[in-house]
């Protein structure tokens, strides 16, 4: 038994003997395990190491409070690591592993499925040749409770209550907070000090990281290169009412094209060219017909409503029973009721049935299922048998964060903030059209919304995806999407030659 295990079952065990504390499941709080390998990426042949472990967070008082598990991927023979960039990566939920990008995505492997992303059996794993490690390296970070991440006991041994463990760790501000800390400890740790920084952050994921980018600016004097929000929520930038409406016409659209339920002249356009139409619809006509309510004419709500069918699949009647407004949950129950299926919601190309066809919204969503029964033998089965990290903890995929503190969400402002400081900070949104949770028009709509100015507008970049919220699974994106964000990595530095001032 290492010192650091020993000390950690210790801790936890107070007031036993630390023999007996040997059979406690717990992580260890400070640990490292390395492991060589080789693979073919973007073409090229490289040799890489894995270092997998956990790094405490810890308080004011330098004491441990919790500890993150991560995986950090290094290109071997490098000549200069002031050179190569280092990309931090989250998901979200808030409550998930950083497991979705980390062997579906960017790293260099990848779970086996198939090329429309649908899980096949036997589960496991296969080299990712589309990885960005050919361009930077990577580390894969997870949260308190998720993965192997935990919650500490104090020096007396008890662990905190449920509101000292939110106030530390569980809300939006918190969160930022301890990981931009953890982050300082890792670079300093790994001699990354003057590589070029960027951050990647899915879902939830990408209120963390742009929030991240200011605290990191402001409390640790790191300045980043890059920012990318994979599938965004709003990240503190408000869109409700008529603006929250309006905006789901787009992803509707996408997804009744995906099913071939539109009116054969737009069934017979490209997708992108069907979006074009229904976005300029959707800002010069709806948005402005909802924003009048119930004081539209007559008139113009028949109109609107018989284009609002046209463009989203759905009937008149149906979209007048909804006064033009039809939720995200009406719509996955209605579109393919006469054939007796639902939508998913975070990637609307899957479909499930329900007890019943009637009713307004679906029973469970097809999609989170078929993935999560995918991707948990697989990380656990890669983590420890490739990757050789063995611990009896569990590997948490979802954990319980709630109720999670998402009061004075600023992480939008505090992103636009952090790139008027930092003239070499880019950021890239990437989404998919079949997204329902995240839509690509609200990621669209944010993008819009986040420099008002427009003087920072050559900074901020947006790519879409036929997929889904993990755009990634679907090979084709798979293989656009890690592109997409090598060249912004790529171009982001060549800013470097330049003077960082206005």
């Amino acid at each position: 038994m290492n010192l650091s295990k020993f000390l950690a079952v210790c801790f936890i065990a107070v007031g036993f003997n630390c023999a007996a504390a040997d059979h406690n499941r717990a992580i260890d709080i400070d640990s490292k395990v390395v492991t060589n390998h080789k693979a073919t990426i973007n073409g090229e042949r490289i040799s890489y190491s894995v270092t997998s472990g956990t790094q405490p967070v810890w308080n004011e008082q330098g004491e441990p409070t919790a500890t993150l598990y991560y995986n950090y991927y290094k290109k071997d023979k490098v000549d200069d690591i002031s050179k190569r960039p280092l990309l931090i990566s989250f998901n979200g939920g808030p409550g998930s592993a950083s497991v979705w990008m980390h062997i579906a995505y960017t790293g260099p492997r990848i779970l086996k499925i198939d090329d429309e992303g649908y899980p096949v059996q036997p589960y496991g794993m296969k080299d990712n040749p589309y990885s960005v490690l050919d361009v930077a390296d990577i580390v894969f970070v997870n949260p308190v409770k998720t993965g192997y991440s935990r919650v500490l006991p104090n020096k007396e041994g008890k662990m905190p209550s449920a509101d000292e463990q939110k106030a530390q760790f569980f809300g939006v501000n918190a969160d930022i907070k301890y990981l931009a800390d953890w982050i300082n400890t890792f670079i300093t740790r790994n001699n990354r000090s003057l590589s070029p920084k960027f951050l990647i952050g899915e879902s939830y994921g990408t209120v963390r990281v742009s929030g991240l980018a200011r605290e990191l600016q402001q409390a640790h004097w790191w300045f980043l290169n890059g920012v990318v929000l994979v599938s965004p929520t709003d990240i503190g930038i408000e869109r409700q009412g008529p603006v929250k409406a309006a905006n789901r016409l787009p992803y509707f659209a996408a997804t009744a094209w995906h099913h071939k339920v539109l009116p054969a002249e737009l069934q017979a356009k490209d997708l992108t060219e069907v979006l074009s139409e229904v976005e300029r619809f959707t800002i010069d006509q709806y948005l402005p017909a909802l924003a009048k309510g119930a004081f539209i004419a007559n008139d113009d709500k028949q109109a609107i409503a018989e284009r609002v069918a046209f463009y989203s699949g759905l009937s008149k009647q149906f979209v007048l029973q909804n006064n033009l407004d039809i939720s995200d949950d009406a719509f996955w129950k209605e579109l393919l009721r006469d054939q007796g299926y639902i939508l998913g919601r975070l990637d609307s190309r899957y479909l499930g049935i329900d007890k019943r066809d009637a009713g307004d919204r679906p029973d469970y969503f097809p999609e989170l299922s078929a993935w999560l029964h995918a991707f948990t033998p697989a990380i656990n089965h890669y983590i420890r048998e490739e990757l050789n990290y063995k611990t009896d903890v569990q590997y948490n995929m979802l954990a319980n964060v709630h109720p999670w503190d998402r009061s004075n969400n600023n992480t939008g402002e505090q992103l636009r903030e952090a790139m008027a400081e930092n003239p070499y900070l880019n950021v890239l949104i990437q989404a998919g059209y079949y997204d329902g949770a995240t839509n690509y028009f609200d990621a669209k709509y944010t993008l819009w919304q986040l420099d008002p100015s427009g003087k920072m507008r050559d900074r901020l970049s947006f790519k879409g995806y036929r997929s889904g919220h993990m755009m990634y699974l679907r090979k084709e994106d798979l293989k656009t999407s890690n592109d997409d964000l090598r060249e912004f990595i790529k171009a982001s530095l060549k800013s470097q030659t330049r003077s960082a001032k206005y």
